[in-house]
Formats: structure tokens, C-alpha cells, sequence
């Protein structure tokens, strides 16, 4: 063994010498058949049991890849129907928002009118009772004073008859009555 790794480097420079450029691109006929009868049995090989394979995986994977997107197309349109259908709703509430709201308003203008209503005619009844008892109030005091002039009015009339009464003594009576009438009134 030892012989023949000895001969390897004389065998390749023979071989490089002898060889010309034509034949260092072109392989040798017996190793050109071999390699073409050695791909042709990977390509039957390949062929008769990798390709059926391969084939079953790409069909799978196109009917994957079908599926999910007829599925993606069912659940847009079921997203597009549910988004209509929320989009309804929301309308819905809006205007029934919009009525309960209005509603509101009308029922707040109705007590409002209710309450001012109830104010006018109470404000009415205690301006009616607030006349009545100054009438009252008014006619009690003309009374009284009607009383204090006829007590004074009598009072005077005895000071007049107790009295002897001389002239500038009745103009000092007088004067004094209209002083405690005036006195009176104040």
C-alpha cells in the first residue's frame, strides 16, 4: 500500500502530461455512462416514489390553504352581517335615546308649567288674603280711631263743662286735642 501512494504523484503527472485541454473538460466515455445511468436512477427513484409524495403534500397544502381562506371569507361576511346588525342597534338606541330624551323634555316643560301654574294661584290667594286683611287691618284702625276721638271727643267736652271756661283757656283746650289727635295718627 505503501508502493502504490509512492506511484500516486509519478501517476498524475503522467496522466496531466499526457492529457491535452479537450480532455481536462470532457470526461472519459465509461464515466459519462455512468453518470447518466446513475441520474436516471434517481430520477426514477425520484419519480415513481418521492413525486406521488410531493404531489399529495402540495394538493393538501392547496386545499389548506383553500379552506382557510374560504373560511376568512365566511367570517368577513359573518363580521360585515354582525357589524351591520351593531350598527343597527346603535341606530336604534340613538333614536330611542333621542325619544326618551325628547320624552324628558316634554315632561319637564309639563311639571314646569304645572309649578308655575301652581305658584300663580297661590301667589293670587296670598295677595287675595293679603288685601283682605289689609282691609281688616284698615278697618280696625278707622274703629279704633273712631273710638279715641269719641273717648277724647268725651273727655274734652268734660274738661269744657268741669271747666269755667274762658276764651284763651278753650283756644289752649283745643289746641291740645288737635295735639294728641295729630299725636295719635303719627
Amino acid at each position: 500500500m505503501l508502493s502504490l501512494l509512492a506511484q500516486l504523484p509519478s501517476l498524475a503527472q503522467e496522466t496531466v502530461e499526457e492529457a491535452d485541454g479537450a480532455k481536462l473538460i470532457i470526461p472519459d466515455i465509461e464515466e459519462l455512462v455512468a453518470g447518466i445511468i446513475a441520474f436516471l436512477i434517481v430520477f426514477v427513484v425520484i419519480w415513481v416514489w418521492v413525486r406521488p409524495h410531493i404531489s399529495r403534500m402540495i394538493a393538501h397544502r392547496q386545499e389548506t390553504i383553500s379552506g382557510r381562506l374560504t373560511e376568512a371569507e365566511q367570517a368577513k361576511a359573518e363580521a360585515a352581517k354582525l357589524l351591520e346588525g351593531y350598527r343597527k342597534q346603535l341606530g336604534d338606541a340613538r333614536k330611542e335615546a333621542g325619544d326618551i330624551v325628547e320624552e324628558a323634555r316634554r315632561s319637564a316643560e309639563s311639571v314646569r308649567s304645572e309649578l308655575v301654574e301652581r305658584a300663580r294661584r297661590e301667589a293670587g290667594e296670598i295677595t287675595r288674603r293679603a288685601r283682605e286683611e289689609a282691609t281688616a287691618e284698615k278697618d280696625r284702625a278707622g274703629a279704633e280711631v273712631r273710638d279715641q276721638v269719641a273717648s277724647l271727643s268725651l273727655e274734652l267736652a268734660q274738661k269744657v263743662v268741669a271747666e269755667a271756661l274762658d276764651e284763651h283757656a278753650q283756644q289752649d283746650l283745643v289746641d291740645r286735642f288737635i295735639e294728641e289727635v295729630t299725636e295719635m295718627g303719627e
